[in-house]
């Protein structure tokens, strides 16, 4: 299932001419037009879902094996320190493409900005932490 309207389908399904460096029936692998670091690239699913609560599992299940082949394969060939594996879901996470999509993003030790995924941290009570340890357990 295909959105002809969605940026990442036409990417994904070659419509639009990518730097792609990974292709298989489910995925395309490509380097992000705006990139945060040298070799920053893009896991794309083929099908079209517009996040990563919507997507099916069997999706999933072959997202984060890929992640990582991708990853270290930029360890190897890129000699970079550390990589970021991020995926946003909503726009009040920063998604700003609605199509499931897993940056990998190669950091290195001279990176200027380290915290690209950084984020304040904050304190709760501990009548709060129960409050949710309650609500999201299992």
């Amino acid at each position: 299932m295909k959105d002809n309207n969605c940026i990442f389908c036409k990417l994904a399904n070659g419509d639009i001419p990518t730097n792609s460096i990974f292709e298989d029936n489910d995925f395309k692998v490509i380097l992000d037009a705006d990139p945060a670091t040298k070799g920053h690239a893009l896991i794309l699913p083929k099908n079209h879902f517009a996040n990563l609560l919507e997507a099916d599992d069997d999706v999933l299940e072959k997202a984060l094996p890929l992640a990582k082949k991708v990853a270290n394969k930029m360890k190897a060939e890129l000699g970079c320190a550390g990589v970021n594996i991020v995926q946003n879901n909503g726009e009040a996470a920063g998604q700003t493409v609605h199509h499931l999509h897993i940056h990998i993003i190669p950091r290195y030790e001279d990176d200027p900005d380290k915290t690209i995924c950084g984020w304040s941290h904050q304190s709760f009570t501990e009548e709060e932490t129960a409050e949710v340890v309650k609500k999201l357990s299992l």
